[in-house]
This record gives structure tokens, sequence and C-alpha cells, in this order.
């Protein structure tokens, strides 16, 4: 009697588990890809809940045998996770078990102050913890960082300020070695002020040759972005034209005052405005313009620059 009674509990088990492994590799219930996001410290029987009750999975109590049986209640993960349209349950396991969570994206463009990309970064949803000081200016590489839901928003700060350094002394270790710039700090500043003065990237080697030109030639830099960073100190746009009045007001930043570099970046530069100013064209250009088509018109001489600048003159006032 024992031993058939012992064979009818192992028969009921074998269907029992027939029954489960079945309901497990089947079709689940959900309809389209949803993206579910499981807290640390979740108990197995809280994220089997919890799938249930988002419709990920049919039953939580087959899920809990299931996992069971497979012996990996204590190797999920927490995180947020995309699962597909009719998912299985077994399908629903190894998402868990890969720790392959949804990737978010945040995107830093080259030449926003630090003080604007501070705003993106508060701004960025799924981080945690608010930022505990406005990075230092130029310190942020500009490019997409992928972050995940939890992610602290100063370590992503951290990750953009390794990237930078890393791209510095990268582009530094590679630079034309007649350029007059003593220091990576130097070529920061002076990248952060080619990114501010042209948006056209064919044209960053040339403007960098302009202000590389002027160093050597004593001359000063005369650049109205720095002009606008004295007055704003990268916090807002300056919302105006720059006055004549502005580039005679002193200020550390205002290069048509001060002879040399500004004492910091005016911006984040991008990698390739860094790379322009460490191997900046060939040039004899000392002076540049704005050309009305969205580039610039450059000129060896001051005669040369100010006929160009009477050209920009006439197109603006025939536009305006």
């Amino acid at each position: 009697m024992a031993r058939r009674l012992a064979l009818l509990a192992g028969f009921a088990a074998a269907v029992v588990a027939f029954i489960v492994i079945d309901r497990f590799d089947g079709p689940g219930p959900l309809q389209s890809d949803t993206v579910i996001y499981i807290d640390p410290g979740t108990s197995m029987g809280d994220i089997a809940r919890k799938l249930a009750a988002d419709g990920v999975i049919e039953d939580s109590i087959v899920f809990r045998l299931g996992v069971r049986l497979l012996r990996v209640e204590r190797e999920l993960k927490a995180g947020e996770y995309l699962f597909p349209a009719t998912v299985s349950m077994r399908g629903v396991v190894d998402i868990l078990l890969s720790g392959k969570t949804v990737m978010r994206r945040l995107t830093i463009p080259e030449g926003v102050a630090s003080a604007e990309a501070a705003a993106v970064i508060e701004a960025a949803e799924s981080l945690v913890d608010k930022l505990s000081a406005i990075p230092a200016e130029g310190t942020l590489l500009p490019e997409t960082y992928n972050y995940e839901r939890g992610d602290k928003r100063d370590a992503l700060v951290a990750r953009m300020q390794e990237s930078m350094r890393d791209t510095l002394n990268e582009l530094w270790s590679l630079r034309d070695q007649s350029i007059p710039l003593k220091t990576p700090e130097e070529a920061l500043i002076l990248a952060s002020i080619v990114e501010k003065e042209t948006g056209v990237p064919d044209e960053r080697p040339i403007v960098a040759s302009v202000f590389i030109n002027r160093i050597r030639a004593g001359m000063r830099l005369q650049s109205d972005p720095t002009v606008v960073y004295g007055i704003t100190n990268g916090t807002a746009p300056l919302g105006r034209p720059l006055t004549r009045n502005d580039l005679q007001t002193p200020s550390p930043y205002n290069t048509y005052m001060i002879d040399g570099l500004p004492p910091g970046p005016i911006a984040n530069p991008g990698r390739e405005s860094i790379k322009a100013v460490l191997n900046p064209a060939t040039t004899e250009f000392l002076y540049f313009v704005a050309s009305g088509n969205g580039g610039h018109a450059f000129a060896k001489t001051l005669d040369e620059h100010n006929s160009n600048v009477a050209k920009w003159r006439k197109l603006k006032s025939q536009t305006n």
C-alpha cells in the first residue's frame, strides 16, 4: 500500500510538473511590449505578484513554481526591463536573469555651458538625487550617454568628466607640437571658443588657425563669445546683440581688452573642436566675420577683413 501511495504521489507530482512547465513555456497574456521596473530588494514572491498585476504573466503561483523548478530564485535581478508581447514565463525569467535593463539616453550638445548641461541632467527622467553642484565649465564631454533608471546624477556627471579627461589627454598626445599652447587646459579653453564661434564642422580647423595665428602674432583674440560669457557666466543666453559698451567693459573674459586666453573655458567643447585646436589648418588668416550663408569669410589683412565686414553689414541690412 505504501509503495502504491508513493507511486501515486510521484505520478501526481509529475502531472503537476508537466502542467506547470506547459503553462510556464506557453505564450503569456501581454498584449504589447511593456516596460516594468523591479525595485532592488524585491522578493521573488513580490516579483511574481507584480508581474501578474501588470499583466506580464497570467499566474503568479505557476511562475513561482517554475522559478523554483529552475532553481534560480536568488538570481533574478532588479531593474527596468522591456518585456515583449506574449512573452512566456520562461522568457520573463530569462530576461530577469540577463540583467539587460532598459537603457535610457541623454545628450549633451556641443558648446553648451555647464549651467545649461546641469539643467538637462536635472530634467532627465529616472535619474535620482539632485546634482551636488554645477560642474566646472569645460569639464563635460558633449555626446550621448546611456544610463539606467535609478542611476545617480552625480555619477553620470562623473562619467562625462572622465570622458572629457580621456579625450583631452588622447588628443593632446597627438597634437601638432608647433602650436603655441602649453597645456591641455589651454587647449580646452581655446577649443571652447572655437566651439562657440562656428557651428560649421569643416570650419573648425580654419577658425582654430585664426586664433593660433593671432596668438603667435601677439594679437588679442577679440572673440565675441568670450565677451558674452563674461556678462552671463554661461547661465543663460545674452538675448541681445553685443554693444560697443560691452566690448569696452573690463572683464577677465573680454578678449578685446585682455592679452592671450581668458582664465577658463566658456563652454563644453566637443571632440572635433578640441581636435581642431590641437591640429589646426595651415593658413595665414588673422580675421573672420560672418559670410551670410551660415559660415564665415576669412581674411589675411585688416583691409580685406574690413571689406568682408562691409559686405556682411550690407547683406544684413538688406534682410532686415
